[in-house]
């Protein structure tokens, strides 16, 4: 069954028969027969088709859905049983929001490298709400994201607190003065779902900040950016702007008697831990940023 799934999601995902069978090393009427099968045997068609290419139905959509996580959680149980007699090694599907995942993650894992050069890691970077969702539908072994996540199917685990500062340009008004212009700012801003978007609503209202001017931007990068050109001012974490703050590119609008923290997760899903994602958790725990 697990090969008919592997099929049907290659048949989906390329939304060819022919490119499906490629990627497989297979036969097209091979392809053909294992989707004929599938089919047969859950009583509906999943597919519609045209000459050129296949697209999903309702029942086929439900079917995905699911065939992506039985394909996921039978890759986690050969890990795990692989492991018993062998080195340290396999995959790891690692989620992190941006933050974590551009700034820290990467170091993490280059400490992994260095002891377990078998384990193999494979990074999806999006903000806090997406990683969180992957997790759920066991598309990854594990989210590192800004605070928790709502299903309660989900272990979160605080691990870290990370720092959060007003960033401006070195010569923006502001950064030697009074905060009280805030509100007045052009705010640049992460989208909604981010756990910076939602640390900066924090802040606003913990500051009594109204803007009237925002800009949102889905990258942080883009975000310092842009604010290292003048644009506006945002609210970053100081992982995120070590480098920018040493080369004296982007400054800190101090503000008097304010300090901003926010914890760090690491989330999961499954109870069940390979050798590698052990390691993985152990070095996320202990790295000192």
């Amino acid at each position: 069954m697990d090969q008919q799934f592997r099929v049907f999601v290659s048949v989906v995902e390329n939304k060819n028969f022919s490119k499906a069978a490629k990627d497989l090393h297979m036969t097209q009427p091979a392809v053909s027969q294992y989707i004929k099968n599938l089919e047969q045997s859950l009583g509906t068609r999943l597919l519609e088709r045209d000459n050129r290419t296949v697209s999903l139905n309702r029942a086929g959509e439900i079917v995905y859905h699911h065939a992506k996580e039985l394909l996921n959680l039978y890759s986690k149980m050969n890990d795990l049983i692989d492991e018993l007699t062998n080195k340290t090694s396999g995959k790891i599907k690692i989620g992190a929001s941006y933050t974590y995942g551009e700034y820290v993650l990467p170091h993490v894992l280059a400490r992994i490298h260095q002891k377990y050069p078998l384990i193999s890691p494979t990074v999806t970077i999006g903000n806090s709400t997406e990683i969180g969702d992957l997790v759920y539908t066991h598309q990854l072994d594990v989210g590192i994201i800004e605070g928790d996540h709502p299903l309660k199917e989900l272990t979160v685990t605080n691990f870290t607190k990370d720092e959060m500062v007003i960033v401006a340009s070195p010569n923006h008004s502001l950064v030697h003065k009074d905060c009280k212009e805030l509100t007045d700012e052009t705010w640049i801003v992460r989208e909604t779902g981010s756990g910076t978007r939602e640390a900066t609503e924090n802040m606003w209202k913990e500051l009594s900040v109204l803007p009237t001017k925002t800009m949102e931007f889905g990258s942080t990068q883009l975000i310092k950016e842009s604010v290292e050109a003048g644009i506006g001012i945002s609210f970053l974490s100081k992982w995120a702007i070590r480098k920018e703050l040493q080369l004296g590119t982007l400054a800190v609008i101090e503000l008097p008697e304010f300090l901003y923290k926010r914890t760090f997760s690491i989330v999961m899903r499954s109870p069940f831990q390979t050798k590698a994602l052990e390691i993985l958790l152990q070095h996320v725990k202990n790295h000192h940023t």
